[in-house]
């Protein structure tokens, strides 16, 4: 049986378990303490970290990874925009954007008290450089590369969700009005709902 070890809260975690769902791969997660992970999740994957899919005899330890292969399993509604090399060069730089730079800025918004070197308010600033960005992809429709998900969409939400959630108030407020309908969009999905149920 194929196994995903993940944490139901970690966003890479999230983003995954959304592909494989998606794909409609038949696994098993197991929900992991990340004070006390298991020793068999430490076996196949001895960095530690969620989520980690074991399939087939083979190990995928890395979230994007996990999605691509899901993917290729299965992409129904066509998330990997296989006839469009614009869109999956955009969809690259997305992600390494979201992964690289985003979540530094997330982190030390989220987490200011433990970075008092700036305010939070310092930390949202540099986070909202990629909202606006986001925003401005959604110009004229629902998603940020096609008329339909995509990995993209997919990949950046769980992360775009925890930015919005530090302060839900001013998240409200901001002129993002695109980027908070598309955030609600996926929030209220079936994909989203069932992979985030306990």
């Amino acid at each position: 049986m194929n196994t995903l070890y993940s944490f139901r809260r970690c966003p890479y975690a999230m983003r995954a378990r959304m592909a494989l769902r998606y794909s409609g791969v038949a696994l098993d997660i197991i929900e992991v303490s990340l004070k006390a992970k298991p020793a068999e999740m430490l076996a196949l994957s001895p960095k530690g970290t969620v989520p980690v899919l074991s399939v087939d005899g083979q190990v995928i330890d890395e979230s994007l990874a996990i999605m691509r292969w899901a993917l290729a399993q299965n992409d129904p509604q066509d998330w990997l925009l296989k006839d469009d090399p614009a869109g999956k060069t955009l969809t690259a730089a997305l992600i390494e954007e979201n992964d690289q730079v985003f979540k530094l800025h997330l982190n030390r918004y989220k987490y200011a008290e433990r970075y008092p070197e700036q305010p939070m308010t310092v930390y949202r600033a540099e986070g909202e450089v990629f909202l606006r960005k986001l925003d401005e992809l959604l110009d004229g429709r629902d998603y940020l590369l096609a008329e339909h998900p995509t990995l993209a969409d997919v990949a950046l939400m769980p992360f775009v969700r925890q930015f919005a959630h530090v302060d839900r108030e001013w998240f409200a407020q901001t002129p993002y009005v695109r980027l908070q309908a598309w955030l609600q969009r996926f929030l209220e999905s079936e994909l989203f709902t069932t992979v985030m149920t306990k």
